[in-house]
């Protein structure tokens, strides 16, 4: 029998398929000398028996991963800087068309997508928990609303700017567990015509290519076309549309309205009819999951090991905060991977969390090349391999673990 717990979207019973076991905050790289301090809980996730949400077994408290000093920047990476441009674009063309729009950002970063907005002079407001980064945005002329966005929220900011046009969300709805009070806050601020738009890692592609690590603290959800929709009908929102985008390792960008606002698009039908066929709702197709987990796991640490035993160098590629599983769930340690290799410079000089591996500057890198890089920031592997040519001309190999460990 399965660990169960109660579901967040339905109260249905969640089954759990997988435990990746003791894990600490994703991104919290410790100062040395501080390691003591940690906080860890259990890493497992589960299906719901009722709506098929996915969903991991335990909450993090959201103020131990959302705050002052939170790294993640979405302008770091040129890919999506470009995606973000070409949203607001696509945005602008369709639905901030009206007299006075006006746009809403749950979770808006360091602004990069609402500047291109306010650029155009169309009103918008992010709400931003992370003091860090929503300061990086209002830096840039955006308007940022320091908060959490749950129903009161919603209520108050209605109240001083109108109805919204469009709310959207990039990797934020996922993070989420307390779902009930965003949708309530959603349907609140929406204008009648207005859509609610987020993209978050998809299911689908994290099944297919067997990428395990996008499952860590701050991903409590997995949504799939069928269990959004779900999601959507118990709160007075319908699916509308759905478009599958290749950023951070697959997503899907999903377009909620008001409840018969919108008919929805043929696109929201074919993708459900895929995931039916390949019975993505099923436990045991989560089963399997788990099994090809399993298996990568003992791969990578019989490589890292065997290259160990040969005396090569080998340096992780990129503190992300989905490094943090693998590291944690295969055991991989300094004495396997000498540090990672980071532009951020919040974590330079830490450690990672739970393994402690030391995080240093690029320049440690580019001035003493490894034999082997481990890519943990693999969904920008294209990206990285093309900047990284002297790595590959130096005689340095890329180690991956998507969707299988091999050598590059």
């Amino acid at each position: 029998m399965s660990t169960t717990s109660q579901c967040r979207i339905c109260d249905g019973t969640v089954h759990e398929f997988i435990d990746f076991g003791r894990q600490p905050l994703s991104d919290a790289f410790v100062a040395p000398g501080a390691e003591k301090g940690e906080f860890f809980f259990r890493l497992a996730t589960g299906i719901c028996d009722s709506c098929t949400m996915v969903q991991l077994m335990e909450e993090v408290p959201r103020d131990l991963m959302f705050h002052e000093a939170y790294p993640y920047l979405s302008s770091g990476s040129a890919v999506m800087r470009t995606h973000f441009h070409e949203l607001a674009k696509h945005l602008l063309a369709t639905e901030l068309t009206g007299e006075d729009p006006f746009i809403v950002e749950l979770g808006c970063n360091d602004g990069i997508m609402l500047k291109a907005v306010a650029d155009a002079g169309v009103r918008q407001l992010g709400v931003e928990p992370s003091g860090s980064v929503a300061d990086l945005a209002a830096a840039k002329g955006i308007r940022v609303r320091k908060d959490f966005f749950e129903e009161a929220t919603a209520a108050d900011i209605r109240e001083n700017d109108g109805p919204a046009d469009v709310i959207y969300a990039a990797n934020t709805l996922c993070h989420i567990p307390y779902m009930d009070s965003i949708l309530k806050g959603v349907t609140k601020l929406l204008g009648p015509n207005g859509v609610f738009v987020f993209e978050d890692p998809y299911l689908g592609d994290i099944v297919e290519r067997t990428s395990f690590d996008q499952i860590y603290d701050e991903h409590f959800f997995l949504f799939t076309a069928r269990s959004v929709q779900e999601m959507a009908r118990r709160n007075g929102l319908e699916l509308v549309d759905v478009e599958r985008i290749p950023v951070h390792g697959g997503e899907v960008r999903y377009t909620l309205a008001l409840a018969g606002a919108r008919k929805p698009s043929e696109a929201v039908a074919e993708l459900l009819a895929w995931e039916a066929e390949r019975k993505l709702a099923e436990y045991a197709t989560l089963e399997r999951f788990a099994t090809d987990v399993k298996k990568i796991k003992e791969d990578l640490i019989a490589l890292l090991t065997k290259l160990r035993a040969e005396g090569k160098r080998v340096v992780g590629y990129g503190a992300t905060a989905k490094s943090a599983t693998v590291t944690n769930f295969c055991g991989i340690t300094p004495d396997l991977v000498e540090f990672i290799s980071d532009t951020t410079p919040a974590k330079q000089g830490k450690l990672s969390p739970g393994q402690h591996i030391p995080v240093r500057e690029y320049g440690e890198f580019a001035g003493n090349h490894p034999d082997y890089a481990l890519l943990f920031a693999w969904n920008h592997a294209d990206e990285i391999m093309n900047v990284e040519q002297a790595f590959r001309d130096a005689g340095g190999q890329w180690i991956l673990y998507v969707p299988n460990v091999h050598v590059s």
